[in-house]
């Protein structure tokens, strides 16, 4: 690829666009009722955290890319078929108290 015009990315915001389309590739190799729902909830659940996660809390949002690696590792699986969301809410997300 060329360069892009667009704006310099940090290395965070990389990981996150990589992870992003893992789980879009990973999705490829499920049948096609399960890759709608998996590109669904996964769109769904970056969007969302895009939203309420203050870009400045670092901890947070690598804990967040930790646990997407492990899930987007499972997903590969091919023994799994799809994903499922689980809602936890952490009041600290946008403004932590430290």
């Amino acid at each position: 690829m060329g360069a892009s015009s667009g704006p310099r990315l940090s290395g965070m915001q990389k990981q996150v666009l990589s992870i992003y389309r893992g789980f879009l590739r990973a999705a490829r190799a499920k049948s096609a009722e399960d890759r709608h729902q998996i590109e669904s909830l996964v769109s769904i659940e970056f969007r969302r955290n895009a939203k309420e996660v203050d870009r400045k809390n670092f901890l947070y949002i690598e804990y967040l890319l930790r646990r997407a690696k492990k899930q987007l590792d499972q997903l590969r699986s091919p023994d799994i078929v799809g994903l499922s969301a689980l809602n936890v809410s952490f009041s600290q997300t946008k403004h932590p108290t430290n």
